[in-house]
């Protein structure tokens, strides 16, 4: 009896270690610090939820938005989207049109957001786009 009892235990605790390996592979956060270790483009959102920023990398340097819930004509929308960057010694080499790429894809995901880019990346915007 405590030999099959044992086995039991043991068969739960592999399928307990393989839905953790599972859940820490398709961890989200893990694919935005890997995105940013090499160097990559990575997008981080929940748009399901206005509530959740959403994150993104790109040039190694990571980017936070924060949305706001807003109406347009038709339904209730995500009309304004403001986007810090957490460390500023990682902007160093960004042009705007690095810049201008962000926002593109941000407006792929919200096109009806506007947005506003937070201190020290508004000093490089000098024109708007319309």
């Amino acid at each position: 009896m405590i030999v099959i009892l044992f086995r039991v235990l043991i068969i739960i605790a592999l399928v307990l270690l393989v839905y953790t390996g599972i859940r820490y592979i398709q961890n989200p956060e893990r694919r935005l610090m890997i995105a940013k270790n090499s160097n990559e483009f990575f997008f981080l959102d929940d748009t399901d939820d206005n509530k959740k920023n959403l994150q993104l990398v790109y040039k190694s340097c990571l980017f936070e938005g924060e949305k706001y819930l807003g109406t347009t004509e038709d339904s209730f929308e995500v009309v304004d989207i403001h986007i810090t960057v957490r460390d500023p010694l990682e902007l160093r080499g960004f042009t705007r049109d690095d810049l201008y790429y962000l926002e593109r894809e941000i407006l792929l995901h919200y096109p009806y957001a506007k947005i506003t880019w937070k201190h020290p990346i508004d000093k490089l915007i000098l024109t708007e786009i319309d």
